[in-house]
């Protein structure tokens, strides 16, 4: 299942409203839904469109089976039969696997031998060194280190892997330490 943040907004969600916005099962504009973990979510046809997976401050995230997605609370109405949003299923499943070929596409775009490396929080790590078909050798201060392909995303500020500089460094020293001869 692919883990993936989706925010919609803009002219798709305005499109997506407007359309809704024209069946019955809209949810009225003053209605505040009920939201909590396991809740059924659904379209406006009222067909369901995915469950409550958590929710994190103003961000709910809505499993459809197939994808995680991160939806503001302002996109949900209330419905006729529980919270509803203004896509389909099918929708939110298309979103998700385009905005997937979009950070995969991203990802590799950045990934370059020489590429800056930053941890989770911003603080610089290293650089590629070299990269295999699963992994990324990442060129820190404390020398050369493998990482999991996975555990890389391309944003803004660029190569970013999936734990703190800290993280990183006690890592390293763990996999240098089990990797010396005994």
């Amino acid at each position: 299942m692919r883990n993936l943040t989706i925010l919609l907004a803009g002219a798709a969600l305005a499109a997506a409203t407007a359309a809704s916005a024209q069946t019955p099962a809209a949810p009225a504009a003053a209605a505040a839904p009920t939201l909590a973990a396991g809740a059924t979510v659904y379209d406006p046809t009222g067909a369901e469109a995915g469950t409550v997976d958590s929710i994190n401050g103003d961000l709910v995230v809505v499993s459809t089976g197939t994808n995680k997605i991160s939806m503001p609370k302002a996109s949900f109405g209330a419905g006729a039969k529980g919270p509803m949003v203004s896509v389909t299923k099918a929708q939110i499943d298309a979103a998700a696997g385009q905005a997937a070929a979009q950070q995969t596409a991203a990802l590799k775009s950045a990934l370059v031998v020489g590429a800056p490396v930053k941890g989770s929080g911003g603080t610089p790590i290293g650089t590629v060194k070299s990269i295999a078909a699963d992994n990324v050798v990442v060129q820190s201060a404390k020398g050369p280190v493998a990482v999991p392909l996975n555990a890389f995303s391309a944003g803004q500020g660029g190569l970013t892997i999936a734990m703190t500089a800290a993280e990183f460094e006690t890592a390293a020293a763990a996999a240098t330490a089990s990797a010396a001869p005994q």
